[in-house]
């Protein structure tokens, strides 16, 4: 599974690498998470698909093939086997699909790509997130405090991670 380009953790998603055609979705979803995410420009997003240490994948609907959500990993290449979730977007969260997706990557990066570390930023104000990360076992590792200027107003980020030893790998 090295080279894997598609998966179904579940009847509820299927996750895939994206493709051209996904980037106005992906765009648009990001656009709607703009409180919680810093948005990449349509460039930046070509370049993690086309990069060979960054994995981009769409998160998908099975039934209707839509895009639901997407998922950016970099530094898979790294020598310290240190792996940025750099970001998850969810279109309509509440549903699991989060976790789920978070549950997949987790087993992704420490089995096929051998990770010894998995980390994350989260911007301090979502909690929703947070939440999510600390059920599936990241913990916060500290806060770069009001390291981002969003509008008028500083806001910090909590690093959170999780070690390979510490994963489930169900």
């Amino acid at each position: 599974m090295g080279n894997l380009d598609r998966a179904a953790p579940s009847g509820r998603m299927v996750l895939r690498k994206t493709e051209e055609r996904d980037l106005d979705a992906v765009l648009k979803m990001e656009a709607d998470a703009r409180p919680w995410v810093i948005g990449w420009s349509e460039k930046q997003h070509r370049n993690a698909m086309r990069d060979p240490d960054a994995e981009h994948w769409v998160m998908e609907d099975p039934d209707t093939g839509q895009p639901v959500g997407y998922v950016i990993l970099q530094g898979i290449q790294n020598p310290h086997g240190s792996i940025e979730l750099t970001r998850i977007v969810v279109s309509r969260p509440g549903r699991g699909l989060g976790k789920e997706a978070l549950r997949f990557f987790i087993r992704r990066c420490f089995g096929e790509l051998g990770a010894h570390r998995l980390w994350l930023d989260v911007m301090e104000h979502n909690e929703r997130a947070r939440r999510a990360y600390e059920s599936v076992g990241f913990v916060r590792e500290g806060t770069l405090r009001e390291c981002l200027k969003i509008g008028e107003r500083y806001v910090s980020l909590h690093i959170m991670s999780i070690l390979r030893h510490e994963a489930k790998l169900i």
